[in-house]
């Protein structure tokens, strides 16, 4: 597809590698040029109102994807959807995180990851974890600050990030 004489130079620049990554994402050299001109079209409109672009090819790349999934979403057959179909929030993230923290604690040393199953569990006293386990309380709370310590690093917590976070 050739660059309009009309259009932006900094538009046009931006063509084959649009054209290329529609063509990739369509499958077809037509319904490439579609979604081309779609993209461009918005983009020169949006110019033209006086936004500002600050990466441009990133942003055309991106409109591109996009444009392409409302495609995609449009040609689905499907039903208007009404209050009582609200979307209910996936628990994949949260089993997700879930097993990567149980991963990490099994990789823990048995007695720190003794002490960590225990506070899953919800036992939080250190003095009530010295009881059970028949440590002196001292050791409880330096392995317990070393089990946490590792745990945030092997599930990506910063390190100050509170204890809480890990469940």
């Amino acid at each position: 597809m050739p660059c309009p004489t009309d259009l932006p130079t900094a538009l046009c620049a931006q063509l084959p590698a649009m054209q290329r990554l529609a063509r990739q994402l369509t499958g077809s050299r037509d319904q490439a040029q579609d979604l081309c001109q779609e993209v461009l079209l918005k983009l020169w409109t949006r110019l033209q109102d006086g936004h500002e672009i600050d990466d441009l090819r990133a942003y055309a790349m991106t409109a591109l994807r996009n444009q392409y999934r409302q495609h995609l979403r449009d040609a689905l057959p499907g039903e208007e959807l009404t209050e009582a179909d609200e979307a209910i929030a996936p628990v994949v993230f949260a089993t997700l995180a879930v097993h990567e923290l149980e991963t990490a604690i099994a990789r823990l040393p048995d007695p720190q990851a003794r002490l960590i199953r225990l506070v899953a569990e919800g036992e939080t006293s250190p003095l009530r974890l010295a009881e059970i386990t028949g440590w002196p309380l001292g050791t409880v709370m330096s392995r317990l600050a070393r089990a946490r310590a590792k745990l945030r690093v092997r599930v990506g917590l910063g390190e100050k990030s509170p204890t809480a976070d890990l469940f």
